[in-house]
């Protein structure tokens, strides 16, 4: 399974990140481990349970377009620290060239994001794929890895993190998560401001109860299809 990678040149990140804010982690104590071990058996079960989807996921990517079946980018995570986050690919390997050219047309999005619609970019296979967030599946390995978390809120871009407001860097207090309550409230039909302020507010509040209630939320969210592109 080849595997598609934003460079992780040692340079880049740190050309990327002096802007990034290094916040205190409040996963700690007890209630932090429980948590965390809660997140590792969902994640390991589930990629047990998925592997004849996931394998299926693959091969539908493989033979439709050309380039690896997974694709890796850089995302910011917990304190503001840079990781990778894994994902199925769902558009042509020429994404990220062809990205100044796809947005001075037109943004869907508000805030530092950039989406369209119509985005010309992604693949056939791929557009299903995030239709019913199955691109986002392999995640659950950043979740094993530490990196990542079942709920949380969803990791941005270091060149979106430049953007951010002092405020907005409170999400990153958390690690961020698979699902969260900004994709169960509408994904990327929010406005920025709403869906950074549903963030903070689940930082702010957040309790293994509206955890589950968010889980709960998410199958139902993802048939509807609301905000996914």
């Amino acid at each position: 399974m080849s595997v598609a990678r934003v460079p992780m040149d040692p340079q880049d990140l740190t050309a990327a990140t002096p802007q990034l804010t290094v916040l205190p982690v409040i996963d700690a104590g007890r209630h932090g481990r429980l948590r965390r071990a809660l997140e590792v058996t969902v994640a390991a079960v589930a990629l047990v349970a998925l592997l004849p989807l996931l394998l299926l996921i693959a091969l539908a990517v493989a033979v439709t377009s050309e380039g690896p079946v997974l694709f890796r980018q850089r995302r910011v995570g917990v304190a503001g620290r840079p990781f990778e986050m894994v994902k199925f690919r769902t558009m042509c390997v020429d994404a990220d060239r062809r990205a100044a050219e796809v947005f001075a047309e037109r943004n869907d999005a508000s805030g530092p994001l950039h989406k369209r619609y119509d985005d010309p970019r992604v693949t056939t296979v791929g557009r299903w794929l995030r239709r019913y967030s199955l691109d986002e599946l392999p995640q659950l390995w950043n979740v094993l890895n530490g990196t990542m978390a079942i709920v949380g809120p969803r990791p941005a871009t270091p060149e979106e993190v430049a953007q951010f407001s002092a405020r907005d860097h409170g999400r990153h207090l958390v690690r961020p998560g698979i699902t969260g309550v900004a994709q169960v409230r509408g994904r990327s039909d929010l406005p920025w401001e709403d869906a950074i302020g549903l963030d903070l507010h689940y930082v702010e509040h957040r309790t293994l109860r509206l955890d589950l209630w968010i889980i709960l939320c998410t199958l139902p969210a993802v048939l509807r299809g609301r905000g996914a592109y």
